[in-house]
């Protein structure tokens, strides 16, 4: 989808956060904890090549200064990085740019690793190139700061690229699984929203000279549905601490829920599994 942009595009409606105001600092410190348990570096590696994907959608140019926002382990941030970039890459958990860091050290690469929250970003306006986020932004509570914060660091001119799940795509499915033994924080919008065409319009369109969304598909390999819960559950935040906040009889029931979700999804036959999961790719040039 190319959308083209030469006046300020107007919602239809509004877009505004949900009421009465949640208590976004609580919903915060639990969202850290959720990223933190588990060890989301095993999985996020997994998910590399989105990161090279999105570093060629933007079109990254050696020496350009680029921000990754909830950089997690760091994909994009070393996709940067590795075309020459001057990359800082930021998340609000420690441990996870820890993560970044060791496999920046392990290829060379200078990287400045910093923490910083995705809805205040501790940055001038202006004072990047390109922003960029691989599955992190989209899980903030509170969207319209997030957008605001991506277009607001970034020049005029300068360009915003995202990797979103879809809501139709299996992630959206599985988080619609989970939310049916934990239920998500009241007030605050599914995350896979972000993975709208039409909600990236209503965040950044104000922002934007330029948007175009593409529909990508990323592949989760693994040896069977049992495999796939057995790492999914032991290093996947969400799903990490959804289990744990479940009794043994409940903890049951979701991973036959999640083995149906699975095995409807699969395109790899029998003796394997391969999970296509949709995601939107989003390049937008700021106005």
């Amino acid at each position: 989808m190319h959308v083209h942009q030469n006046t300020q595009i107007t919602p239809q409606q509004p877009v505004s956060e949900a009421h009465p105001q949640p208590d976004f600092d609580a919903i915060k410190h639990r969202q850290q904890a959720t990223w933190a348990s588990g060890d989301y570096g095993i999985v996020g590696m997994r998910l590399q090549i989105v990161g090279e994907t999105l570093a060629e959608a933007v079109d990254l140019r050696a020496d350009e200064k680029v921000l990754d926002i909830a950089a997690g382990n760091g994909n994009v941030t070393l996709a940067a990085a590795r075309r020459f970039a001057s990359v800082t890459s930021t998340d609000y958990v420690p441990a996870l740019l820890e993560n970044g860091a060791a496999r920046a050290r392990a290829e060379g690469l200078d990287i400045r690793f910093e923490i910083a929250d995705a809805e205040a970003l501790p940055y001038t306006d202006g004072s990047f190139d390109v922003a960029l986020s691989t599955f992190g932004v989209m899980f903030t509570p509170q969207p319209l700061k997030a957008a605001a914060e991506l277009a607001r660091v970034v020049r005029s001119g300068g360009r915003i690229g995202m990797a979103n799940w879809t809501p139709e795509g299996f992630l959206g499915d599985l988080f619609r699984v989970v939310g049916g033994y934990t239920a998500p924080p009241a007030g605050v919008p599914s995350p896979v929203l972000w993975g709208s065409e039409p909600r990236i319009v209503e965040l950044f369109g104000p922002n934007a000279a330029d948007i175009r969304c593409e529909r990508r598909m990323f592949n989760f390999r693994f040896r069977s549905p049992a495999h796939w819960i057995e790492v999914f559950r032991s290093f996947y935040g969400p799903v990490h601490k959804a289990y744990a906040a479940l009794t043994a009889d409940r903890q049951a029931r979701l991973t036959t829920d999640i083995t149906s979700l699975l095995e409807r999804r699969n395109v790899g036959g029998t003796n394997s599994l391969v999970i296509p999961g949709e995601y939107l790719e989003i390049v937008i040039t700021r106005k």
